[in-house]
């Protein structure tokens, strides 16, 4: 195993909610069993090779602030291993099971297509020798189609025949990757799949394009018998004005119109909720509603900021009720909890990586603890029952599945002179109950 800048730190160890010690974890007991399932198979942590690995510090009004030693010049192949090693190294000293990673990510482009292809290639071959040495594994690959200059004006729906099939050789070859390394999903961000004026734009024809695009893709997965998931991870804005995934509901109305509702899961992002005018638990709980929700990207942006922050998560309750709502919705599945988070422009160290991504699991686990305390117990949901109990009535259940006609409500009603009356939400009596469980009881 190479010496690299993560190789002086220890594993971090679980120590439990009474240690002082910053760099353990004391509340994610990886084999610990909730709900029949140890907590390691619940939440399926990620390590992003992105934020983590690639990202420099820079910002829209600053240049790089963290200089990692693959980041310098030299041989760019030879630079990618470097970058490797040290992400399996830090992945051991956090001791997740997952990581994630775009094409660009991992391997330099090239001048060509098939260049790109062949460093790609290089690398994933790469990526494979290590998995053989260390036990974290591919939670899911995905392509970088939005930050070279070739896809200004979008990726499947670029109008630019050329730039649609070079994103689909990409595609193809990332998918290829990412049954490789048996990664158990695929995801397709569509980063800059939007407009910025309508001016330019046939939004019927980039939309048509889109559907296409991701039929080729579900159509590619059943070819070479992938087993995992098809992701697609809505996202509003930023940097276009207007993204065709702009959230959960309109990623389930396209999926619905190209047919694909049944073959193709979200990858819901917490920034991204909130750039759409959501919280993340909102989107979970739509998604889970309509059977599409498929794996998490864990961050949280600053309400101050009108940008994409990608915050590491310190928000107890926010992260609480989207574990709850996961809970509900019957798990993650093939998914997970990716860490598609980076530190802030001042946090170069390597040590500020590891601090991060410790309370990012800390929180998370804890948020999942007193999720599954709130179903355990059943407090919650037997207020929820009782607001909603009138619907359980044969009467009710007749309107609610079809026997009844417009017709036939209407002359019942007037027949029995019904005259509903308000009856209290009891959101204040809720909110305090999920306080006092989120804050003050002992998992």
């Amino acid at each position: 195993m190479a010496d690299t800048v993560f190789s002086k730190f220890e594993t971090v160890k679980f120590e439990g909610p009474d240690s002082t010690n910053p760099l353990a974890y004391q509340y994610y007991d990886a084999d610990r069993v909730v709900l029949g399932k140890p907590l390691k198979e619940h939440l399926r942590f990620a390590v992003a090779y992105w934020h983590s690995l690639a990202m420099n510090g820079s910002d829209p009004f600053g240049g790089p602030t963290i200089n990692r030693p693959w980041s310098g010049a030299g041989d760019p192949i030879a630079l990618a291993k470097v970058k490797a090693d040290a992400a399996f190294e830090l992945f051991r000293v956090l001791d997740l099971p997952f990581y994630c990673f775009h094409d660009a990510d991992i391997a330099p482009g090239g001048a060509t297509l098939a260049e790109t292809l062949k460093n790609f290639h290089t690398i994933v071959d790469y990526l494979g020798e290590k998995q053989q040495s260390y036990s974290t594994k591919l939670l899911w690959g995905t392509a970088n189609l939005f930050s070279h200059p070739r896809f200004m004006a979008g990726a499947s729906t670029n109008p630019d025949p050329e730039v649609f099939a070079w994103c689909a050789a990409t595609v193809k070859h990332c998918m290829d990757a990412t049954v490789q390394l048996g990664g158990a999903n695929y995801v397709l961000w569509g980063g800059r799949e939007g407009y910025e004026t309508l001016l330019n734009t046939d939004m019927k024809q980039e939309l048509e394009q889109m559907g296409r695009f991701l039929t080729l893709v579900v159509d590619y997965k059943h070819k070479i018998g992938f087993k995992g998931q098809i992701l697609l991870e809505p996202k509003p804005k930023e940097p276009t004005s207007h993204q065709y995934d702009f959230d959960a509901a309109t990623c389930y109305g396209f999926l619905k119109r190209f047919g694909l509702e049944n073959e193709v899961k979200l990858n819901l992002e917490a920034n991204h909720a909130t750039l759409a005018g959501h919280s993340f638990e909102h989107e979970i709980a739509t998604a889970g509603s309509l059977g599409i929700l498929g794996s998490l990207d864990i961050n949280r942006g600053d309400a101050l900021l009108g940008w994409d922050t990608d915050q590491f998560p310190n928000d107890l309750w926010t992260m609480t009720m989207s574990m709850y709502h996961v809970i509900k919705a019957g798990g993650l599945g093939l998914g997970g909890c990716n860490f598609d988070a980076k530190v802030r422009r001042q946090s170069f160290t390597e040590e500020d990586l590891i601090h991060a991504h410790v309370g990012g699991v800390d929180l998370c686990t804890r948020a999942f603890l007193t999720a599954a305390k709130l179903i355990e117990s059943k407090t919650y949901d037997a207020i929820l029952d009782e607001r909603y109990a009138g619907w359980k009535t044969p009467e009710a259940q007749a309107m609610f599945t079809g026997k009844l006609s417009l017709e036939q409500i209407a002359a019942k009603a007037e027949a029995d002179a019904i005259n509903p009356q308000p009856r209290s939400g009891k959101q204040e009596r809720i909110e305090n109950l999920l306080a006092r469980s989120i804050y003050t009881d002992k998992l």
